[in-house]
């Protein structure tokens, strides 16, 4: 089962006490919106359930198995959407595509092309990620993250830099992960038009 549980979260950073005793638990087919204001430790909780910031207390742990115990398959199962987008400028959309995903699988290109369809962009697969305007860019991440298959997304602010339909866009994107039954943690100020079964929420001070 998709579970991904939290338990009493402590984090510092310097002599500031980022994390406090943070607490939740997520199912396959739910949603976790984390909210807070500047500062308040929203990309820090994010890092850490990636594993990224060894925590001084509390564990994380997904399918019951504390994460540390098994990095190399908790990663596996990770899909991962920053502020910054991860592309290679160098590298046209298509080519961005075919890399970041051959690391756990092999694409077809008809995969590929599928993707960038069903994110509005089929029409920059051969542009340098360079040439792309910023919300063209965040579309082929979302691309890359749905085409990854992985049964955890962590997103931060997903519609950084997309207008009202990449806005749309992102919910359907995650709605459809989440009747999937797959998992989702989320921070964003912006309202998730989710069903209540379907959203948890974590404000964080």
């Amino acid at each position: 089962m998709n579970e991904l549980t939290a338990e009493n979260l402590h984090l510092w950073r310097s002599e500031r006490h980022v994390l406090r005793g943070v607490d939740f638990a997520l199912e396959g087919g739910q949603c976790l919106q984390v909210t807070g204001s500047n500062g308040a430790g929203k990309t820090t909780l994010l890092r850490a359930l990636c594993g990224l910031i060894p925590l001084e207390e509390g564990r994380i742990c997904w399918r019951g198995r504390d994460i540390n115990d098994d990095r190399e398959s908790f990663h596996a199962e990770l899909g991962y959407l920053g502020h910054d987008n991860a592309l290679k400028g160098d590298l046209s959309a298509e080519e961005n595509l075919r890399y970041a995903v051959g690391l756990r699988r092999r694409p077809t290109s008809s995969e590929i092309a599928e993707a960038l369809a069903r994110v509005g962009v089929p029409e920059v697969a051969a542009q340098r990620a360079r040439r792309l305007s910023a919300g063209q860019r965040r579309r082929v991440a979302l691309a890359r993250l749905n085409l990854q298959g992985a049964a955890l997304w962590i997103m931060d602010e997903p519609g950084s830099n997309l207008d009202k339909s990449g806005q749309t866009l992102v919910l359907d994107l995650l709605q459809s992960h989440l009747k999937a039954g797959g998992a989702a943690v989320v921070a964003t100020h912006q309202e998730l038009d989710l069903a209540d079964q379907q959203l948890r929420r974590l404000a964080l001070q």
